[in-house]
């Protein structure tokens, strides 16, 4: 592929993922890249990618974006655990009509998607060796994977008979620059208030945020070679689950952080999750409740997936040394958490 020629405009450049995504294309010599977000990004900036500020909630704006693109890396989201039904709807589901209207519009016709593995199971059970064949559950316990499901379905159906698209589900971002899973459990554990819920013996996969990039850069490459229109799907992940409980706990202590000892059954995990979204729905001003369904299910029950569809159709396979993501993570932790 040469990437010279390409001109991509990557939704949600300045996120974790998205800017980790725009700096492998700068890495790989991408002709120009445009990235779209709500804030400034100097630092993406003087790598000579073009910024564009906006709303991917203004179709103007995020049509704007796409103009004189080959190919749309679609990355934002409004994710967490709490928030409103309208706040998650207008920005996974109606910002990705957008973009794929602007894909149309403009004659685009290559788009990869990051979506989640949380659309393709409820967390009330042990998932192992999860694939791409799995069909979507009767019902969600969240706003975030319900209206990521929906995005998918839209990605996956679009009338613009044209675009292929890429769907990627990668599970538990982490890495230097994490702005919600590490930094949270650390500061839990740091104060004492980290519980462990289960028996502690789930195994979950996760999903280095070089890696994650790495998949994004391979779909392009895909979607550069199709002769024909084509939509997939496919799980993304470290291809190594984890003991999720032992791993944190190892962690922990690079961080000086005493182990996890406290625990509670999913069961109890469960009720609490219940009791306290109902008290939260009724005073938002609280802010987000401590825990919820989703969360106790994620922490209790494994969850890991099958990436081979990605390796041998793709050409997917992780690309960090596990030994250095850990040592860059941890250096990273001690200095912003």
């Amino acid at each position: 592929m040469n990437w010279s020629e390409e001109t991509i405009t990557v939704f949600g450049g300045s996120g974790f993922l998205g800017n980790r995504i725009v700096r492998q294309l700068v890495e790989l010599n991408c002709g120009k890249i445009k990235c779209f977000n709500r804030s400034a990004v100097p630092a993406l900036e003087k790598l000579g990618v073009e910024i564009i500020r906006g709303d991917i909630r203004e179709p103007g704006a995020v049509n704007d974006a796409c103009k004189g693109s080959t190919a749309v890396v679609h990355t934002s989201a409004k994710a967490g655990i709490w928030g409103s039904w309208k706040d998650y709807y207008s920005i996974n589901v109606e910002g990705t009509i957008n973009v794929l209207t602007a894909c149309k519009y403009n004659g685009i016709r290559s788009l990869v998607y990051t979506s989640s593995p949380s659309v393709a199971y409820p967390p009330t059970h042990d998932i192992e060796n999860l694939d791409e064949n799995a069909p979507y559950p009767d019902s969600y316990i969240a706003h975030y994977p319900a209206t990521k499901a929906i995005a998918e379905k839209n990605v996956l159906g679009s009338s613009y008979k044209e675009l292929s698209a890429v769907v990627l589900r990668p599970h538990l971002l982490w890495g230097p620059g994490d702005p919600h899973l590490l930094p949270r459990i650390v500061r839990r554990a740091a104060a004492g208030k980290l519980v462990r819920i289960g028996d502690g013996h789930n195994l979950v996969d996760l999903t280095y945020i070089d890696n994650a990039a790495f998949a994004h850069i391979k779909a392009l490459e895909y979607l550069k070679k199709c002769t024909q229109p084509r939509r997939k799907v496919f799980f993304i992940s470290d291809n190594s689950p984890v003991r999720i409980w032992n791993w944190l706990d190892e962690l922990l202590a690079k961080l000086s952080i005493p182990p996890v000892t406290k625990s509670i059954s999913y069961d109890k995990a469960r009720l609490a999750g219940i009791i306290f979204e109902t008290i939260y729905r009724v005073m938002p001003f609280l802010g987000e409740p401590p825990i919820t369904r989703f969360v106790a299910g994620q922490l209790a029950f494994s969850h890991y997936f099958n990436i081979s569809a990605a390796v041998n159709e793709l050409g997917y396979r992780p690309v960090a040394i596990p030994a250095v993501a850990m040592a860059d993570t941890i250096e990273w932790l001690k200095q912003n958490v």
